[in-house]
């Protein structure tokens, strides 16, 4: 088979030239060919933007635009995205935009959209017949200054589509019933698109009773291989893969079981391959981990029979000694720091479980007057209080509250560019509240219950490393730790005073706004203490002609804030957005690169991704996570997690020969620099397949 001639152009990226200097301008030739060789003679060409709409709408590839809108307003919209000659920065970026998103005929023999006509799909859907909406909608993604996350920009304005959400996460109750309901939901919402997390920490452990005789509950792992297969099975539409997380907490009597799952040499009645597993992590554990002691796991049951409080809701720090000296808890002994140990030797062969260190996370919950954090989601970056729901034969069904969260990300390198954070932040808050006002999860009740009562949204961010290397700043550094503290302050600044000015106009907060720190202020008190400006001269001159906010800005907000309310009771997070990353040529989420040119194999071809700005002079800023030292990272996460209300999927990058006494001390830094999670452990030498479900 002859290589196609964009691949081999894109493959000269790794040759230097003759001075020794880099070979990236052949990405550029590389995007020419590919555009010139294949897709333009693929694209279907219609003689007017006006053909092309009715076309799209005729054939039910687009839903009915014209009963939103005049034909001449969709067309303005349209041309406004080409206005804006669009170029793709890599090879890479317009492969992964016409083979993951471009719209095709039904047969897949043509393209139908290019990336303009996602963009203006996307705004025109979002915008719902406001045409000035629709303008700012498509001005901020073709800037890419902001990019929704897979499944809206999937999605969006397509007839025969899924949801535009990301996330959703629910509770077990401790019953067949329940069991069952959650597996109809699971299918359900695996189906239109979304990643779908569960918690079993509620669920009775092996051996334990039910009906009263003993030893017959065969524990979470039959439940996990249920789970696994639904989320096999159902796709959306066969062109992304379900994808599904199991959370347990470490106390739960099925713990090592739960791990053994993802031992690579496990036995195949045991092992689970594809279902993401994460484990709850409560401060005691690790207090009695540090302190070199055996500790105690418990049988759920036992608890829940005698204290009618599940063990995953209770307070570990005051309930723990009180359940050890209970004879009637069943509880047996194993070494804690043994199986810290075990989490980092499972994570070195899988790169599972995630960890959440749910008194982190409950510790700078806003919400804390509201509710509980219990668990996570597929990419252990949302953390949203949630509640069980009642569901059991001969009882009335009580739903409570799940979590349902929609995301997307802003670029940092192009609204510093374009001195433009405010208004991009605003207006994709704007976006993710029309994507949650639009969700209608109406087979999920849990989960539309909580979109409906809190209209959680997820902005979050990419390109970190990217934009530090553009400015030669180092990733490890001071100065990046520095950026970091500004740039994301300012975004959860303007996030709340979009959030507060969404209340205004609809005149409407949150379920229980007036419970939150936010309304009674107790929020704001780090930031109207004392200003936080840039401390560093190069890291100033990369703000100036932005306003930072100071503490009285923040004071008029508190005081804004407490008049309006905030219409969302969830607002930032960062996702991986691996996926969506590429077509924004920037480096994924706010962690650092693996490598300087990423290698990719798609189908028989290798392909080349140099990193954005990539060139001599940015050559050495864009050292390889691998090399780094994790503690810094860590550090630096630890520093805009102070300014993210949910979390940040952080990933850890070992080598090979990393030892896991070494990995397990990792865990322990995260959690004494308040992370609220850490999500995938990579080693240099595996491969991991990217989140579906959050890819922002």
């Amino acid at each position: 088979m002859l290589e196609s001639p964009w691949i081999a152009l894109n493959n000269q990226i790794t040759l230097h030239k003759d001075d020794d200097s880099l070979n990236v301008e052949k990405d550029k030739d590389a995007v020419r060919s590919y555009f010139v060789n294949h897709v333009n003679p693929n694209m279907m060409v219609f003689p007017t933007l006006a053909d092309k709409i009715h076309y799209f709408v005729d054939k039910d590839y687009y839903v009915d635009f014209f009963e939103m809108y005049s034909e001449s307003d969709l067309v303005s919209v349209f041309e406004s995205a080409y206005a804006r000659k669009f170029r793709f920065g890599s090879y890479m970026s317009a492969y992964k935009f016409y083979h993951d998103y471009a719209l095709k005929t039904d047969d897949g023999s043509q393209y139908l959209e290019r990336y303009e006509d996602r963009i203006a799909s996307c705004a025109l859907y979002l915008a719902q017949g406001s045409v000035d909406s629709a303008h700012l909608f498509v001005n901020v993604m073709i800037s890419q200054e902001y990019q929704p996350a897979t499944p809206t920009f999937l999605n969006a304005g397509r007839k025969r589509a899924g949801e535009l959400v990301s996330c959703f996460m629910d509770e077990i109750d401790d019953s067949l019933q329940a069991i069952s309901r959650a597996q109809e939901y699971a299918a359900y919402l695996s189906s239109i698109g979304g990643g779908v997390a569960f918690n079993l920490s509620k669920l009775r452990a092996r051996g334990e009773p039910i009906k009263g005789i003993e030893d017959r509950s065969s524990g979470v792992l039959p439940v996990m291989k249920m789970f696994e297969n639904v989320f096999s099975y159902a796709n959306q539409l066969g062109q992304r893969p379900g994808a599904g997380a199991a959370y347990l907490n470490i106390f739960h009597w099925d713990i090592e079981e739960f791990l053994d799952s993802k031992k690579v040499n496990a036995d195949e009645a045991i092992r689970i391959k594809t279902l993401s597993l994460g484990v709850v992590v409560p401060s005691k554990f690790m207090e009695l981990c540090a302190s070199g002691n055996d500790l105690l796991i418990f049988s759920p049951y036992t608890v829940f029979k005698e204290y009618g409080i599940y063990l995953d809701e209770m307070n570990m720090d005051e309930m723990y000694d009180t359940l050890a000296a209970n004879p009637k808890v069943k509880k047996r002994t194993i070494q804690g720091r043994q199986l810290l140990v075990k989490i980092a030797q499972t994570q070195k062969e899988s790169g599972y479980p995630y960890m959440i260190f749910i008194d982190n996370a409950n510790a700078q919950h806003p919400l804390a007057g509201i509710g509980k954090i219990k668990f996570s989601n597929l990419c252990t970056e949302i953390m949203q209080l949630s509640e069980v729901s009642h569901i059991q034969y001969g009882d009335p069904i009580k739903i409570k509250r799940g979590i349902s969260c929609n995301l997307g990300s802003l670029n940092i390198a192009t609204v510093m560019d374009n001195k433009s954070l405010e208004n991009a932040v605003s207006v994709a808050t704007i976006m993710l509240t029309a994507v949650t006002n639009m969700t209608n999860i109406e087979h999920a009740p849990s989960i539309q219950k909580a979109n409906e009562e809190l209209h959680s949204i997820g902005l979050g961010a990419m390109n970190l490393h990217g934009y530090l290397a553009k400015n030669h700043i180092m990733y490890e550094s001071d100065q990046a730790r520095d950026f970091a503290n500004v740039f994301f302050m300012m975004m959860n600044y303007y996030s709340i005073k979009a959030s507060m000015a969404v209340a205004k106009s609809f005149g409407k907060s949150f379920k229980d706004f007036h419970k939150s720190d936010y309304a009674s202020g107790k929020y704001f008190l780090k930031y109207t203490q004392h200003n936080i400006e840039p401390e560093y001269d190069n890291v100033a001159k990369l703000f100036q002609g932005m306003n930072i906010p100071t503490r009285n800005d923040w004071e008029t907000l508190a005081q804004q804030v407490k008049q309006h309310g905030l219409y969302h009771a969830y607002r930032l997070t960062i996702a991986p957005n691996q996926s969506t990353s590429y077509v924004m040529n920037a480096t994924a989420s706010v962690m650092p690169i693996t490598s300087v040119i990423e290698t990719r194999e798609y189908g028989n071809s290798q392909t080349y991704y140099p990193m954005p700005f990539l060139d001599d002079s940015t050559f050495f800023y864009y050292k390889s996570a691998y090399d780094m030292d994790q503690n810094k990272v860590m550090k630096l996460m630890s520093v805009i997690q102070q300014h993210v209300d949910q979390g940040i999927s952080t990933i850890l990058h070992i080598k090979g020969e990393t030892d896991t006494r070494s990995i397990a001390k990792y865990f322990i830094v995260a959690h004494k620099l308040g992370l609220k999670s850490l999500y995938y452990t990579r080693t240099k030498k595996s491969q991991i397949d990217d989140c579906i479900g959050c890819e922002a």
